[in-house]
């Protein structure tokens, strides 16, 4: 079809761009302005007589045949530096220890510079871990199968998350510009690998059209990741400090994107198994993500702030708030598993309301 590869950066351009990436998602300086994910709009009704202790309380969860302590998962953000290296060892550690979750940041780098693979190996630091390998759809398009199943095999993945990014690719400079043959690409995936494979946005959320081109080529879960939280195209655009053309097209999209709550619905009436991701910081929140049908709530930013501020016992503290938090509203309103919010009484806010009545999602 014509596709043409581009020519890798070379590794200190891939760290530079991934240290970029950390210190600017961290500091909070490329969070969405005027958007949120409208999980804030789900309220959840409270229930003074749920007859149960805190300890009965079930939060166990299905993910891809792979049972979690809790609906939780830390979502994959970084990969190529000696930074990246250590905060993937120690948040990997962090979910193994908890039962979690835990996903890379995109293994592009390690597949074109073999020698920064090192920064996406966890499995000695967390044997047990449910780990989700990371790779862009479009490098995986021009990559193939096999080469694909070789990065999962490398750093041994339970699952492998295949990334869609148009928006974030359209501003960074030299960025992908081709988007073709990704659905065919994920088909094949689907079908040739060897571990599972969830679909994930990167910050703009999957709508119900991308949700059923998803599940009627065999994908089974998403990752979200809608908008509301970190905006990738904000993150470009920060980065683009010295390009003008950049940094204003970032700018004028820097809030582009569907809600979280929007997109996690969306997901959840084609069937899919959801990680509700993009701007989720508690355990309220993905509370909320699971009662609009996910079956999993995914943390980043957060996770990595805690990690900064403390390492990995900080990261260990704010994961158990989360959990906590999951099983708080669990028993607030009278279920006895986390998977009985979705039939938990709600009220939704106005925007959240007509944002699911327009998509037919109500």
């Amino acid at each position: 079809m014509g596709y043409k590869p581009r020519v890798p950066a070379k590794p200190r351009t891939i760290e530079r761009r991934k240290s970029d990436h950390i210190n600017v998602a961290a500091s909070g300086a490329a969070d969405f302005r005027n958007r949120t994910t409208l999980l804030e709009q789900v309220h959840l009704v409270h229930h003074s007589l749920p007859e149960r202790a805190v300890e009965d309380i079930d939060l166990e969860t299905e993910l891809l045949g792979r049972t979690l302590s809790a609906p939780v998962v830390i979502s994959g953000m970084t990969g190529g530096t000696p930074e990246a290296r250590d905060i993937n060892r120690a948040l990997a550690g962090a979910a193994g220890e908890l039962g979690l979750a835990f996903g890379v940041g995109s293994q592009r780098a390690m597949h074109q510079h073999p020698e920064l693979e090192d920064t996406f190996q966890v499995r000695d630091a967390a044997p047990d871990v449910f780990l989700i390998g990371n790779i862009g759809a479009v490098q995986a398009r021009d990559m193939g199968a096999d080469a694909v199943a070789d990065l999962a095999r490398r750093i041994d993945a339970n699952a492998m998350a295949v990334h869609l990014n148009p928006a974030q690719e359209l501003i960074q400079v030299d960025g992908d510009r081709d988007f073709r043959g990704q659905l065919d690409t994920i088909a094949a995936l689907v079908k040739e690998l060897p571990v599972p494979v969830i679909a994930k946005e990167t910050g703009c959320g999957l709508s119900p059209k991308a949700a059923r081109s998803l599940r009627d080529v065999g994908v089974r879960a998403v990752d979200v990741s809608g908008a509301g939280g970190t905006s990738w195209v904000a993150v470009e655009a920060v980065r683009a400090a010295n390009e003008s053309d950049a940094r204003a097209l970032g700018s004028e999209f820097w809030d582009w994107g569907l809600p979280t709550a929007v997109s996690t619905a969306a997901c959840a009436k084609q069937e899919l198994q959801v990680i509700a991701t993009g701007g989720l910081r508690s355990g309220h929140d993905v509370a909320r993500a699971i009662a609009l049908g996910a079956t999993a709530g995914g943390l980043a930013a957060p996770v990595l702030r805690a990690y900064q501020d403390g390492g990995r016992d900080g990261a260990v503290a704010f994961l158990r708030r989360v959990i906590n938090g999951v099983r708080t509203v669990t028993l607030l309103t009278g279920c006895g598993c986390s998977d009985e919010l979705i039939e938990a009484p709600r009220h939704l806010g106005s925007e959240l309301a007509a944002w699911l009545s327009d998509l037919g999602l109500r």
